[in-house]
């Protein structure tokens, strides 16, 4: 494994839908210990989001902007950020499940995206790194669906497992 992309709400920060307020961004539990354990490791790592409430209107590409700032101010700096701001209807080869922002993450970070692994809270973004060829590893949380549990490659119970776990994965 040579990089780690993170789906952000629900994974890395406490899923608020459509948040546009930078002042209510709060990390998900051992998120900054997990990152910072990555980064001690050197390992490059991404932020994969989708963000379809800037297309609803509900958020606007100047507060989404914030939010992002506030989310590296608590957790640190990322590699790459792929933010997909389209809605569902629109046919985006970038929203997850689709792997566009997986495959363009690994390719800014010059890294295949079979050594790539996407940690995430829901089977979207298992069948994002699965679409991209990359390995997925769920840290299921209360909106994570069972049928979503039972299909992931791999579950961890908190973002240190998932990582620790991460880091132990050997790129085929």
């Amino acid at each position: 494994m040579r990089a780690i992309l993170f789906d952000r709400d629900g994974t890395l920060i406490v899923d608020l839908p459509y948040n546009n307020d930078a002042k209510r961004v709060l990390p998900m539990p051992g998120a900054r210990a997990a990152l910072d354990r990555l980064r001690a490791a050197g390992v490059p790592i991404g932020v994969i989001t989708n963000q379809s409430g800037v297309a609803r209107g509900l958020i606007t590409l100047r507060e989404l902007s914030e939010v992002n700032d506030r989310v590296e101010e608590l957790l640190g700096p990322f590699d790459v950020w792929e933010v997909c701001v389209h809605g569902e209807d629109d046919g985006c080869p970038c929203r997850k499940p689709a792997p566009g922002m997986v495959l363009s993450a690994a390719r800014r970070l010059g890294v295949p995206p079979a050594e790539c692994v996407v940690i995430g809270d829901i089977g979207r973004d298992m069948e994002a790194a699965r679409a991209a060829g990359a390995r997925g590893i769920l840290v299921p949380t209360a909106v994570t669906k069972i049928g979503e549990i039972r299909a992931a490659e791999r579950v961890a119970a908190d973002l240190l497992e998932a990582v620790e776990a991460a880091l132990a994965f050997q790129p085929p």
